[in-house]
Parts: C-alpha cells; sequence; structure tokens
C-alpha cells in the first residue's frame, strides 16, 4: 500500500502511546480512521487531534477482549466508512511477576487483551479487508515476541503468540493472493505509559527485583518516541515488510538471540536487574 489518501484505517489501544500518534501519522497522510479504546476521555482527545488534520474520524468504547464487540465494532466501522483497508491490532496492557506467584487471572487478563484481541481484531477485520482487494493487518508484538525477560512470562507469552499467529497469516495471505497483507511489530522501549497502567505484583521480589522508583523508574529505559515508532510502523506497510523492528533496543535484543540463541538469556537476566532498581 503505496498511497494512504483516502483509505481507511482502524486502531485498537487508540487513545494515547504509539495507537495516538498512528492516528495522527495516518491523518497527515490523508488516511481517515476508526479509533477504538476503553479509555474514553484519551479516545476523544485522539480523535479531536486527528480531526484537526482534515480527515474523517469515528471513535468508539470497544474492549478487545469481548469478541463480541469486536466483531460489531469492524461492521460499525465499515458502514460508518463505507469501507476498512488497514487494521493496527495495537491495544496492549502489562504485567509484572513471578511465573510461581502469577494468579491466573491476572495471566487471563493479559492474555485476553494482548493476544485474543489480535486474535478477534484479525479475523473480525479480515473478510472487510478481502471485500476491499487491497488491504494490510498490522499487529503489534514486540521485543518481548523476540526474547524471554525475566517477570514478563505472561506479556513475553503473548507477544511470541503475536508473531507466531501474524507470521502464518502472512504465509496464507501470500498463498491466498487474496490483496492483503500482514505484517508483525516488534518495539523496543517506546516512551509511553504501559508502566504505568501495567500490574505489578509483590511476587517480583521472590526473583530478587523491585521497583522502588515505580513504573517511571522502568519508563527511563524507554528511548523511542511514539512518533517515530508511528513513522517507522507507516514505512513498514509502504514496503510491505513482514516484520519490522522499532528502536535502537530492538535490534540489540533481536541481534543477541539470533548469535547467542542460549546464552543471551544470562545478558537478560543482568538487564532485568539494572532496569528495575
Amino acid at each position: 500500500m503505496k498511497d494512504f489518501t483516502d483509505k481507511v484505517a482502524a486502531i485498537t489501544g487508540a487513545s494515547s502511546g504509539i495507537g495516538r500518534s498512528l492516528a495522527c501519522e495516518l491523518a497527515r497522510r490523508g488516511c481517515h480512521l476508526a479509533l477504538c479504546d476503553v479509555n474514553e476521555t484519551g479516545l476523544q482527545e485522539t480523535a479531536a487531534q486527528a480531526k484537526a488534520l482534515g480527515v474523517r474520524v469515528t471513535s468508539q468504547k470497544v474492549d478487545v477482549a469481548d469478541r463480541d464487540a469486536v466483531y460489531a465494532w469492524a461492521d460499525q466501522v465499515v458502514n460508518d466508512h463505507g469501507k476498512v483497508n488497514l487494521v493496527f491490532n495495537n491495544a496492549g496492557v502489562g504485567l509484572a511477576s513471578s511465573i510461581d506467584g502469577m494468579s491466573y487471572e491476572d495471566f487471563e487478563w493479559l492474555m485476553n487483551i494482548n493476544f485474543w484481541g489480535v486474535v478477534y481484531g484479525t479475523k473480525a477485520f479480515l473478510p472487510h479487508l478481502k471485500a476491499t482487494g487491497e488491504g494490510h493487518i498490522i499487529n503489534v508484538s514486540s521485543v518481548f515476541g523476540l526474547a524471554g525477560i525475566p517477570s514478563q512470562a505472561a506479556y513475553n507469552s503473548a507477544k511470541f503468540a503475536v508473531r507466531g499467529f501474524t507470521e502464518c497469516l502472512r504465509e496464507e495471505l501470500d498463498m491466498m493472493g487474496c490483496g492483503v497483507s500482514a505484517t508483525s511489530v516488534h518495539p523496543g522501549g517506546i516512551k509511553t505509559g504501559i508502566a504505568r497502567g501495567s500490574r505489578i505484583r509483590d511476587s517480583m521480589q521472590d526473583l530478587g527485583l523491585s521497583i522502588e522508583g515505580g513504573p517511571e523508574s522502568v519508563e527511563k529505559n524507554f528511548i523511542t518516541s511514539p512518533d517515530k515508532a508511528a513513522r517507522i510502523i507507516v514505512g513498514a506497510v509502504e514496503k510491505n515488510k513482514r516484520r519490522v523492528l522499532v528502536g535502537p533496543d530492538a535490534y540489540v535484543y533481536d541481534s543477541l538471540v539470533r548469535l547467542l540463541p542460549s546464552a543471551y538469556q544470562r545478558i537478560a537476566v543482568g538487564f532485568a536487574r539494572r532496569a528495575m532498581k
């Protein structure tokens, strides 16, 4: 997809961070938008910023963990805009906990949003994308979809799953020749508020880890702005890339896993201890 003018993009997790920056980047390129999030205040702020750039914007409160709600939203997007060409499955949450101390409730909460939300968004919108004959599905995994990190078992599980799901999706779409493609996105540390919205459990102490400075102490390690991330992601769609790394830290982790497929884990332990002080 080389030209976004008069295309329609649906974006989940659009109230802030990468989702908001994607909305504004696409709006500057003349792309109309359908936005969703559970945070209605932030969602309306994003919608107002995008509308000011001269495109049509619709927004709706949607919990991506609710399959029926996602399917209803997909139908509503097509009713409102007449079509949909791009889907950015971006919504996500965080959880810091040891595996031993992690509750099933927390694990399921994260998986329902970070993994099943991507599956629902993909399957709900795919028939509509195929109907246009020109579409793209962009699923946001993570650098944690490339490497395991202590205290991040649930997040790793979801993001590794998103990666595998999207790579398979891309292969199948290539085989179908239906005009729809897919990209797996692997951001490193992006300057968003995901850490502040994460669930942080006391079982971190079982690993000798603590976040004494609160979420802000974790966010100090985030080095890439959401706006830059959005430009990289949209550029990857233009080039029809299968996978895109976002941020220098993503390239570091990717290289470590490729060069040291087992030994990188020792490095990950050291990084976790430094990052969570």
